[in-house]
């Protein structure tokens, strides 16, 4: 039961990710609230910072309630800039970079998205990762699914799209994604383009309650939004999953972020096995 709604102003000198991550896991503990996220990334100017310091404070008055506002910000001028407004800071930075400084004897750089920037070791691996996502999205292509570190298998809208892109955002994991169709349920098989690749599927399934309502939004009073057809497909894809010895998760109540996380240890778990067998 929602009992208040609070906005959420993200804001950061570079894309925002961070902020966003770190403050909607602190935020996802509480329970009856709904938080509205409003974002401002790029925030690398005072001309920038002095427009989201009048946003702050109008949805402090229109709201008669602060606004919780999650930063990421290295300069100095910014972040007192923006401390002036009407809000209940999370200032991740000052938070934890002063205590770091004085654990390692030293300064840290300020150099604006610098956790983010080209010279990550971890940042070629992470944009090569989005692109083989997005090339890979919804069975659109079957090339080099070799090199593919995880396969998604589910009904449509089951959330296979942006767990995908989440796993090679956040873990630079190379994933593909491939819609179970009634086709699929008719010929009783997997597709046979994933065949070659079991070690690699695992399964998104939800509540046909839920689906019925995602898929109504974009089909209305269709045949694939119905109720009725929602239960039979997520049936018979939870059967051939089973089946096929398919690991699968359900998508209804879990972020994400939860849902990524679960399939990274189920992975480790299945690498770990077929390592030692």
């Amino acid at each position: 039961m929602i009992t208040q709604k609070r906005t959420v102003i993200y804001v950061s000198d570079g894309t925002g990710i961070t902020a966003e991550t770190l403050g909607h896991g602190l935020l996802a503990q509480f329970d009856g609230i709904e938080f509205q996220p409003l974002r401002f990334p790029f925030l690398d100017s005072l001309e920038k910072a002095r427009n989201c310091l009048v946003r702050i404070n109008e949805l402090n008055l229109s709201e008669g309630v602060q606004p919780i506002v999650v930063m990421t910000v290295t300069d100095h001028e910014i972040c007192e800039l923006l401390h002036q407004g009407q809000a209940f800071f999370i200032d991740l930075f000052d938070t934890y970079i002063a205590p770091l400084e004085k654990e390692l004897g030293s300064k840290y750089t300020r150099s604006v998205g610098r956790s983010h920037g080209h010279a990550h070791p971890q940042y070629n691996a992470r944009i090569a990762a989005m692109n083989f996502a997005l090339a890979h999205d919804d069975g659109i292509s079957d090339s080099d699914l070799k090199s593919a570190d995880v396969i998604l298998v589910g009904v449509s809208r089951s959330g296979k799209t942006p767990t995908s892109l989440y796993l090679s955002l956040q873990f630079s994991l190379k994933a593909a994604n491939y819609p179970l169709i009634p086709e699929d349920f008719e010929r009783n098989h997997l597709p046979s383009r994933l065949m070659p690749y079991r070690s690699k599927l695992y399964g998104l399934t939800i509540a046909p309650e839920q689906l019925h309502r995602i898929r109504n939004e974009r089909r209305p009073n269709s045949k694939y939004s119905s109720l009725e057809n929602c239960r039979y497909e997520v049936a018979a894809a939870e059967k051939m999953m089973r089946r096929e010895g398919i690991k699968w998760f359900d998508t209804t109540s879990r972020s994400i972020e939860e849902l990524s996380v679960q399939l990274m240890q189920a992975m480790q778990g299945d690498q770990t096995v077929h390592k030692f067998s």
